[in-house]
């Protein structure tokens, strides 16, 4: 029987028109930029794979439901339905809102961090490890080797090695681990999944020092459908029933809720630990509002709660990854290199093999980012060295073993048409990869640098 065509499970409402400049805009666009592509004006962006966080088309249930939102300064009717939401979809007794899931990250080092602590997590995410470092806290990367290995087909690159975890205990004792930070769906390594088997033992290992973990949570749904397609046992249980087992491992969440909650802005923390959560609750007093909207409007948590319902909808959550699939395949059946098996919220080019004539200090996903900007006015980000920033004791750049660029799919926005696009440019550029030349960085910031680093071409650019 021939297999027939899945379309997307929605209609479109509403459009927002979209132009593509010309090459000789575009090239002085981003040499304005310092060939940053974060520094872009979004005006001169043709297609926005920059992020998928806060991209989101909201739907026509979640505008409604910002219609009904409480805006009262205690005791908002819109945060009980958004405690309610969080405590059918997660799981989780405690619920503290924030205005995004950075928020929730300091508060959750603040409070559970003690200097000189380690903070393991399978592969670092730039806030997440900014936030425990500026705490005091010490990064431990406790994920597989396979995840290093852009090549590998290994499906649970986002695993963790319990063999770390325990020669991390071995050498310091248990006491030396503030907690566990675990990302479902590891976005630096590629939008990698971990397998609900290597979570439940990683859980039996903590409950075994008593050691919390708690959970980025901010892409678990995509993971949540990693383990449904992929992982024996799960094939006829629903999205929404997996992510409910998987937080169940956990003592408590970080979310942004810009990505999987399908909502422009807000954010999370969840917890079942009463004394964390009380501590929470004064924290966020301090930095973000009231414990009942901590930095939201009522009309925000309207729409996140009706966007963690329509989040575990299974027929959307494939829809969803079968089109990042999409990008992913014709790339790979171009020849082209990237991060295999493809991920859950974007698909990263391996620019040490794009760029092969590059070594890694000419900021290979730097420029190459930059260069699929000028070929064809689609944005995308760096996810290599730069992101990775410097050890702050040596001040030597950390060199991962990943130098990427993210083309990531925001939620419910493009047609598989804009894919092709991106796909034609990046076969371009590959087809002409010698001329694509590295930059030397002209400014730095002391913490996060990727957002607003400024750079300029090692080779100087003749604009056509």
């Amino acid at each position: 029987m021939r297999q027939r065509t899945i379309a997307e499970p929605y209609k479109i409402k509403m459009v927002e028109p979209i132009r593509m400049t010309t090459r000789a805009e575009r090239e002085r666009a981003i040499e304005e930029a310092g060939y940053n592509t974060f520094l872009l004006r979004s005006d001169d962006v043709y297609i926005d794979l920059l992020t998928d966080s806060g991209t989101t088309a909201m739907s026509d249930r979640q505008w409604s439901a910002m219609m009904l939102g409480d805006e009262a300064y205690a005791g908002s009717r819109s945060f009980y339905r958004m405690e309610a939401a969080m405590r059918e979809i997660y799981g989780f007794q405690h619920l503290v809102p924030t205005h995004q899931g950075r928020a929730a990250e300091h508060i959750t080092s603040q409070i559970r961090i003690k200097p000189g602590q380690f903070v393991p997590m399978n592969m670092y995410f730039t806030t997440t490890r900014a936030h425990a470092e500026r705490a005091g806290g010490v990064f431990f990367n406790c994920i597989v080797d396979e995840a290093n290995d852009p090549w590998s087909d290994f499906p649970w690159k986002g695993n963790i090695d319990l063999a770390k975890l325990q020669a991390l205990v071995d050498e310091h004792g248990a006491d030396s681990i503030a907690y566990l930070s675990l990302a479902p769906c590891v976005n630096m390594a590629g939008g990698q999944p971990f397998s609900m088997a290597n979570i439940r033992e990683v859980s039996a290992w903590a409950k075994q020092y008593g050691l919390a973990i708690i959970f980025d949570a901010t892409r678990a749904v995509e993971n949540a459908y990693f383990i449904q397609q992929r992982e024996e046992g799960y094939a006829n249980r629903t999205v929404k029933a997996i992510l409910r087992e998987m937080m169940g491992y956990g003592e408590g969440c970080t979310v942004s809720s810009k990505k999987d909650n399908l909502v422009n802005i807000g954010g999370f923390l969840a917890t079942n630990d009463d004394a964390f959560f009380r501590k929470a609750k004064e924290m966020v007093v301090i930095f973000e509002g009231m414990p009942t909207y901590g930095g939201l409007a009522g009309r925000d948590m309207e729409a996140l709660a009706q966007g963690m319902v329509e989040m575990v909808e299974d027929d959307y959550i494939a829809s969803r990854v079968r089109q990042v699939e999409y990008l992913g395949n014709k790339l790979i059946k171009a020849g082209i290199p990237i991060v295999r098996p493809i991920g859950g919220h974007g698909v990263f080019l391996d620019a040490k093999g794009f760029l092969a004539h590059l070594p890694q200090d000419e900021f290979p996903a730097q420029s190459l980012a930059a260069a699929l900007f000028v070929d064809s006015g689609v944005r995308a980000m760096e996810r290599g060295i730069v992101s990775a920033g410097r050890d702050h004791r040596t001040g030597e750049h950390h060199r991962p073993a990943l130098e990427l660029v993210r083309l990531t799919i925001p939620r419910r926005v493009y047609t598989n048409l804009h894919m092709d696009v991106v796909a034609e440019s990046c076969q371009e550029l590959w087809e002409t990869r010698s001329a694509i030349h590295g930059l030397r960085m002209v400014y730095e910031p002391e913490s996060l640098r990727f957002f607003q680093a400024r750079f300029e071409p090692l080779v100087p650019v003749l604009h056509g």
